[in-house]
Formats: C-alpha cells, sequence, structure tokens
C-alpha cells in the first residue's frame, strides 16, 4: 500500500486541544487531546494492533471476509465489537477495524484527559466537552470541505466515512463519502462501508440513507455522490466558509440538498 498524506489535517486541528500523530505500521492516527499522550496512544495502538492480529492467526478468515462471521466463545473486547458491528452492517469484521482502534485508543486516553479526538483514515472517536464541527471531504464533489456536521457538547461518539472515490477504503460503491453518526465507533464503521457500497449513482443516495438510518444504534447518516446529497437521522449539515461562500445548512428527515446560497443559511 503507498502512502497518502493526509492534507486535510492541517485544517482538523482544535485550538483548545493538543494534536499529535501516532502511527504504527499501517494505522496512522491523528490524536487531540488536553495534553499530549504519545506515549498512551503509541502503547494502545500496540495492543489494538497485537489483538487483532493474533485474532487473524487463530481465524483467518476474520481478516478476508466481506461477509459477518460466526464470533468465537471468546474473544477480547476489541475483537467481539468488530464481529457484533459486521453482523449489524452485513459485512466482514475488517470493515470496523478502523473505527474500532480510534474508539479502543481514544477510550485508553479518556484515562489522562476529559477530551479526546481520534482520527483513523477519516474514521473518528469524539468525545468532546465543548461543540464542534467535524467536516466533511468528498473529493471532487462541491461539498467537498464546505459543509460540516455540528456535534454538540458532552458527547461522545464515532463518525466515520467510507468513499469509493477517495483513501484507500475498499468500496465496490462509487459514493463520494458516505458518512454514519453512532455512538459506537466501530458500528458507524461498518455500517459507513456497507452504505457506500449499495451507492452508485446519485439516484442510490435516499434508498442508501434510508437503510442505513434503519440499522439500530445508528444516529444520523449523510450520502453525497457528485453534487446531490441527502442527510437523514439525527444530523445537523453546518456550512464551512470557504472565500466567502457558504453552503446550504439544515437539521434534516431525508432531506436532499444540492444547491449552493449567496451566503446565507437557509
Amino acid at each position: 500500500m503507498t502512502y497518502e498524506p493526509r492534507v486535510y489535517r492541517k485544517s482538523a486541528e482544535s485550538p483548545d486541544l493538543v494534536g499529535f500523530a501516532v502511527v504504527v505500521a499501517e494505522t496512522d492516527l491523528y490524536v487531540q487531546a488536553e495534553m499530549c499522550l504519545t506515549d498512551e496512544a503509541l502503547e494502545s495502538v500496540r495492543e489494538a494492533r497485537a489483538q487483532i492480529e493474533r485474532h487473524i492467526q487463530r481465524y483467518p478468515d476474520f481478516a478476508r471476509s466481506f461477509r459477518p462471521l460466526p464470533r468465537p466463545s471468546s474473544c477480547p473486547a476489541l475483537i467481539a465489537e468488530m464481529y457484533r458491528a459486521a453482523q449489524q452492517a452485513g459485512t466482514g469484521p475488517m470493515a470496523a477495524v478502523a473505527g474500532a482502534v480510534a474508539a479502543y485508543v481514544g477510550e485508553q486516553l479518556l484515562k489522562k484527559s476529559k477530551q479526546v479526538i481520534v482520527e483513523n483514515g477519516g474514521d473518528i472517536f469524539l468525545a468532546t466537552a465543548v461543540a464542534r464541527v467535524v467536516a466533511i471531504e468528498a473529493g471532487q464533489s462541491r461539498f467537498s470541505g464546505r459543509v460540516g456536521l455540528a456535534i454538540p457538547g458532552g458527547v461522545r461518539l464515532g463518525v466515520c466515512t467510507s468513499s469509493g472515490t477517495v483513501g484507500h477504503s475498499l468500496s465496490s460503491g462509487r459514493a463520494d463519502a458516505a458518512v454514519i453518526i453512532a455512538p459506537n465507533t466501530a458500528l458507524a464503521d461498518a455500517v459507513a462501508t456497507a452504505m457506500a457500497n449499495r451507492i452508485h449513482g446519485p439516484q442510490d443516495c435516499q434508498q442508501a440513507l434510508a437503510w442505513a438510518t434503519q440499522v439500530p444504534g445508528i444516529s444520523g447518516a449523510v450520502a453525497i455522490y457528485g453534487d446531490k446529497m441527502a442527510a437523514g437521522g439525527q444530523v445537523e449539515i453546518v456550512p464551512i466558509i470557504r472565500n466567502g461562500k457558504t453552503f446550504v445548512s439544515a437539521t434534516s428527515e431525508g432531506l436532499l440538498l444540492d444547491r449552493e446560497t449567496d451566503g446565507r443559511i437557509q
């Protein structure tokens, strides 16, 4: 796998938190916390990877299945989360790996920092005391980097994105972005993958959105294909100002957004 510079991280820094990168083999995290916790994050990443690698050695299908697998009677909590997420999303367990690792690291760091954000290739574990905005990156779509999700303070949740046109995500669809919000980050990751797989054109956004929002445990979803964006569930879309232009803002139930505004939030 070739390395892809994650330039979007330059605009993702929170002024009230300390940001630092943590890289172990293929795992490339950007972490933000109330203090620099590089050593603790590295240890957590190594623990998570060791658990996954040991499980793959014992159960090779865990790494290569594209379908849910029966969960062994005994396995670590991290692995069990991936099995459960796959069952709910209809994917293989590894569809949840980035979200599961982000959450594992984030939960460990919360022992030392009351606020933690862990980004793992577009899959985010977020525990925040204050309101924040998560920008949506969607490749060549005109919505990319111009709209975001408003996250209230006092929450702990996952915001995960899959794409058939951006990054290294394995997808059988062509979505520019399939974004899922859920309290469980591993579940958000797996459902984002499954939702992206369902989108092959703009006509698929609403149907994929309807499927994702009916999965138990999913709070909200956003689907972007080209100039079309559909959003549903508990989602608040807010504009990100770029060169004086803003995009539409709404709290929506299956709302289709496909137009620029004149700078006003409508």
